[in-house]
């Protein structure tokens, strides 16, 4: 039977072609409800994550009933950003839910696991993830820019997102152009998805480790089908 090989995170960001050039700068605001909600389906999503994390412990399976929510919550986070911050490519407002939307030009879905390891548990989520936070924090930390003040003869440093300098660069372009850089959407797409891949192996929710991979553009590139019946030579 062949059976496609990927990771089982997928992530979805379609670029609308037809955005506006000055949305983006009131979107923030706009999802100002999202902001609100999201705050407390966090705070459900860190209790889960910790009810998972015994239940997984004794058991070796992630509720179902909980994983949905955690993916769910996710999910909506994702379309947020995607409308309002980063990359902040569609005008369309995210709808208020957790579940899959096959419409909205960004989605998230993580494969439901029947078993996971219950040793891993106690050391993926802060030991083992350690290396990709270090990159993931190169990828989106600060870039400084530096401020002299001839005043006091003092310098100063103030540290901004470069996730956030990326897409500001794109927007503005979008400003002045009426076109987003489709090189800055899909290197911003990148780092999103390696940012959420870690998310759901952080969270418990897979086993598999994150590849060391910046996979760039809209969709999850398709993975090979490999015949698991067919001999190889």
């Amino acid at each position: 039977m062949p059976a496609p090989a990927g990771y089982p995170v997928r992530v979805r960001g379609d670029l609308d072609p037809a955005l506006s050039r000055w949305m983006w700068i009131v979107k923030w605001i706009l999802a100002v409800p999202h902001y609100i909600i999201l705050f407390f389906l966090h705070i459900g999503y860190a209790v889960v994550t910790l009810i998972a994390f015994f239940a997984i412990l004794f058991t070796g399976r992630y509720p179902r009933a909980l994983f949905d929510y955690s993916v769910g919550v996710m999910r909506w986070s994702w379309r947020v950003s995607y409308y309002a911050w980063s990359p902040a490519g569609t005008d369309r407002y995210p709808p208020f839910s957790l579940a899959v939307d096959e419409t909205y030009p960004a989605d998230l879905d993580v494969d439901y696991p029947e078993t996971l390891h219950r040793g891993l548990v106690l050391v993926k989520w802060w030991l083992l993830a350690i290396p990709h936070y270090l990159i993931i924090g190169g990828l989106t930390g600060a870039a400084w820019v530096a401020d002299y003040d001839d005043a006091d003869g003092m310098a100063s440093a103030m540290g901004v997102p470069l996730i956030g300098v990326l897409t500001l660069v794109a927007l503005i372009g979008l400003l002045f152009v009426a076109r987003y850089s489709q090189g800055l959407f899909d290197f911003v797409m990148g780092i999103n998805r390696w940012m959420l891949r870690v998310q759901a192996y952080a969270s418990l929710l897979r086993d598999e480790y994150p590849p060391f991979r910046l996979d760039q553009g809209a969709r999850d590139a398709v993975p090979p089908v490999v015949d698991t019946e067919k001999p190889t030579a």
